[in-house]
């Protein structure tokens, strides 16, 4: 199973990014064997649907959960549409964050945890 978390960095000792759709990189992790990949968030610097284009690029990569700090409306709803699970108020190091979610210690996401356009200036919701 692939878990992707959004970073600043590419590896699982970089910071866990805030913005998901606005992230630099996705490390794509197997916890169970704690083998990493980066990918390059493609959509970072898109004028608008940053958030969408993530989540399509995700689950073109056979991701099963997200790890992040913040979600807005339209990736939410991309990711949730592709059955991918969502956890959010991650924090700290990507390492970090991969513990907390295989503890249970992340919240499921049941909504967006940011207005839109959060990335690009927006405020919470």
């Amino acid at each position: 199973m692939k878990v992707a978390i959004s970073t600043t960095g590419s590896t699982l000792d970089d910071q866990v990014a805030q913005r998901f759709g606005r992230c630099p990189t996705f490390l794509l992790v197997d916890p169970d064997s704690m083998e990493s990949e980066r990918m390059d968030n493609s959509s970072a610097q898109a004028r608008g649907g940053a958030g969408i284009q993530a989540a399509q690029q995700l689950a073109r990569a056979g991701v099963k959960a997200v790890v992040t700090g913040n979600i807005g409306p339209n990736a939410f709803q991309t990711l949730r549409a592709a059955d991918i699970d969502i956890y959010i108020g991650a924090t700290g190091t990507a390492r970090e964050a991969l513990q907390r979610y295989e503890n249970g210690e992340l919240e499921a996401a049941t909504e967006a945890s940011v207005g839109s356009h959060f990335g690009m200036g927006g405020g919470r919701r």
